[in-house]
């Protein structure tokens, strides 16, 4: 299995060669190859700044001799005008890096900055916000980073770090019960220490789950407040609760006086608009 920084060399391989292919022959033709100059990351839009690093992996993956001076560190909040790094080296490298950079860091500041306003929904509360599989294909590891940035958490990375029993699961293995005994069953026989979080319809699917010791998480889909506030009695503290579904900034809040451990929102990764900035040269 491929590690992180490995996914996130194969995402700059494929950006790189969908933006640049055989070269980007209007720098090539417009400015010397001894050129040098500098460039700055230029905010034109509030929110909370994230994927410095990837942006700087993006420029060493062009040309290792750009220089980048980080002047605002990752997950501070920034305003228009701010500047969040300058880069020097050559002029070519600079332009041909600018498009991915900016793609990248305009989409991880958009996760961060709407991260960040979901759990400042949360302030004085236990409960955490969680992102989902919800993902832009092949930018699942930067913005999971993201939403750490924004002071979120992660649910599991994929379909390979947890085991999440939903309802299909559950109603192709034959109820839950036989859900969540063939599921320990597997880890015990292949060895893989994996935490069982299991989805549940009702109160009474709780109540079950509250009493199998396999069980991690229980995962209240698509419960009203006033039922989830049920649910986190009947499970007393004995699991780590979440709820998810139907939950959006304005009603979080009232989700999460309700006791829950987490809150997972699908919107942090699926519905965020790029925070606007700009790479310029100085």
């Amino acid at each position: 299995m491929k590690t992180k920084e490995e996914l996130i060399d194969d995402l700059l391989d494929l950006a790189f060669a969908e933006d640049i292919g055989d070269g980007d022959h209007t720098t090539l033709s417009t400015i010397p190859a001894d050129a040098k100059g500098r460039s700055k990351l230029l905010i034109k839009a509030p929110g909370v700044v994230s994927g410095i690093d990837a942006a700087i992996k993006v420029l060493h993956k062009i040309d290792p001799e750009v220089k980048v001076e980080v002047l605002i560190p990752e997950g501070s909040e920034v305003k228009p005008g701010d500047i969040v790094f300058t880069a020097e080296g050559s002029v070519r490298s600079l332009l041909m890096a600018e498009r991915t950079l900016l793609n990248i860091m305009q989409r991880m500041s958009g996760v961060a900055t709407m991260t960040r306003s979901y759990q400042d929904k949360l302030n004085g509360l236990h409960t955490k916000v969680l992102d989902t599989r919800k993902t832009t294909p092949g930018m699942r590891m930067l913005e999971k980073e993201a939403v750490k940035t924004g002071g979120g958490e992660n649910h599991r990375i994929g379909l390979y770090d947890m085991i999440l029993i939903k309802d299909n699961h559950i109603d192709f293995a034959g109820g839950i019960e036989k859900a969540v005994e063939r599921a320990k069953d597997y880890c015990n026989k292949t060895g893989r220490d994996l935490k069982i979080e299991v989805e549940a319809r009702s109160l009474d699917d709780v109540r079950k789950l509250s009493e199998m010791p396999a069980v991690d998480r229980i995962m209240f889909d698509n419960f009203s407040p006033e039922q989830t506030r049920e649910a986190v009695k009947i499970v007393a503290g004995r699991k780590e609760t979440e709820s998810s579904g139907g939950i959006t900034i304005q009603n979080l809040r009232e989700y999460g006086e309700t006791g829950v451990d987490y809150i997972s929102v699908g919107a942090l990764t699926h519905s965020v608009k790029g925070l606007d900035m700009s790479f310029k040269a100085f």
